[in-house]
């Protein structure tokens, strides 16, 4: 059944459909499919079907809710369906003593056959069965990228899942499906939700099975076709301003949205002083918020733009001289918990059109901790706070196993001699040059990089 006529049908469901549901489901031919599978044992298999019965309690605890939704309203059937079917199902991955990767194929966990008769009265399901197929599709091509980055062994990746469908903020994707093949947060970009009774929704789901919401507040319709900070920069150089309410707006809704469901929420890219104040007033509130800020917008103002160069062309764009001092000011008291490098590389025609027509961004990944250090070396920040924001403070946003140092943990070290330079371009490794500090001679220059012990880079 096409996805239009499923939204448009208000059919209800009966309040047994679920039971129907669980009692066509043949655990037990899931579980033969189990046999010879790499990775399983007895006591692994115990302690999912445990698991697994804790994850139908929770879709339990969840109906009742979307049964008061339901009467609300019946276009949010198809979406309800589709969410608690979906957990229903994830015991594929539950089964799974790890991650879906390629020597562990999804494949070999083939979903339990249901009675035709309730597919039959229930077509929603058949919809989603088909969709949850597609699905797996997608999440065993992502998880075979995850593979070739793990054994080139220069980096760790952590995977942010799209919070909606297409990042299309009407439809939630697959979120626990996401998160059971390794993603660790959820957000939507750029692409914030224009609707805000579909996004609380959204982080309604998210905190039900603890997930980690990310959040780029800009309001759209503030921002829309905006070049620059409006301020007098963008006035003298004819640009279409973004203001600071772009910015200050969504994060007021989404902070109070976020109180409201209780998700963990991160909110990346601050830009502007007063933005960072809300985060402060949130987090003194008790609310579960961390923040962080682009590399940028701690070291350039919009002023920077004042020869048209489209290296300074961001989205968002650079503020103020006053929020820049706002953003280090939140740095420093730890509002701000992590520094975040926010690289973007293009390809050289990519910033050669007229600055509107260019594409935003800044190559600088490689530049981290050079371009960080000028913060140590100018007194804003000591050397052991800028670290912090560096490796512990993003792992500690993300609860991610990372950014510390302890016996028996991965060891992930850079090693650098901070009374050395790096002449920024000298050796590029990014395939995007687009950045404003190419030819720059920065404080400290790194000599070793390694992951999981093993040496990936040396100078």
């Amino acid at each position: 059944m096409p996805p239009q006529e499923i939204t448009n049908r208000p059919s209800p469901l009966p309040e047994n459909w679920l039971k129907k549901f669980f009692r066509s489901a043949d655990l037990d031919a899931s579980y033969r499919n189990l046999d010879g599978v790499r990775h399983f044992h007895a006591e692994t298999m115990r302690g999912r079907i445990r698991s697994l019965q804790l994850r139908f309690a929770e879709a339990w605890d969840h109906f009742d809710q979307a049964q008061s939704l339901i009467s609300e309203s019946p276009k949010t059937i198809p979406n309800l369906v589709r969410q608690f079917v979906l957990e229903i199902y994830s015991f594929n991955n539950a089964l799974l003593e790890r991650p879906v990767s390629s020597d562990c194929p999804m494949a070999e966990f083939s979903l339990p056959p249901l009675d035709p008769k309730i597919l039959d009265e229930y077509p929603e399901i058949r919809y989603v069965l088909e969709l949850r197929r597609n699905s797996e599709a997608m999440l065993r091509l992502h998880t075979g990228e995850l593979d070739r980055a793990r054994e080139a062994g220069h980096t760790k990746v952590f995977p942010i899942g799209a919070l909606s469908k297409n990042l299309a903020g009407e439809q939630l994707a697959e979120l626990v499906a996401l998160r059971d093949t390794g993603c660790v947060a959820f957000g939507n970009g750029l692409d914030n939700f224009r609707n805000s009774r579909t996004l609380r929704r959204a982080l309604e789901y998210a905190a039900t099975f603890d997930l980690q919401v990310i959040f780029h507040s800009q309001d759209f319709d503030l921002a829309e076709g905006g070049l620059a900070h409006e301020g007098p920069t963008a006035s003298f150089l004819g640009l279409a301003g973004i203001p600071e309410s772009a910015e200050t707006v969504a994060l007021a809704r989404d902070l109070l949205l976020v109180e409201q469901s209780g998700v963990r929420a991160h909110f990346s890219q601050i830009t502007s002083a007063r933005g960072a104040e809300l985060i402060a007033a949130a987090q003194a509130r008790g609310l579960p918020v961390t923040a962080d800020v682009a590399l940028y917008q701690l070291l350039l103002t919009d002023e920077a733009l004042i020869d048209f160069s489209s290296l300074y062309h961001v989205q968002p764009p650079l503020r103020s001289g006053k929020d820049r001092d706002g953003l280090r000011e939140a740095l420093k008291a730890g509002v701000i918990s992590a520094i975040a490098s926010h690289h973007q590389p293009h390809e050289r025609d990519a910033k050669l059109a007229p600055f509107a027509a260019t594409e935003p961004g800044i190559s600088s990944v490689q530049l981290l901790l050079p371009l960080a250090m000028t913060l140590v070396q100018d007194g804003l920040l000591d050397l052991p706070t800028l670290l912090a924001r560096l490796s512990s403070g993003p792992a500690a946003a993300l609860r991610l196993p990372a950014g510390q140092l302890a016996v028996g943990s991965a060891a992930d070290i850079v090693l650098f001699d901070p009374q050395a330079s790096t002449l920024a371009g000298e050796r590029w490794y990014s395939k995007g040059r687009n950045c404003p500090f190419l030819d720059h001679r920065l404080p400290a220059a790194v000599r070793y990089t390694l992951v999981d012990g093993h040496i990936s880079y040396q100078s």
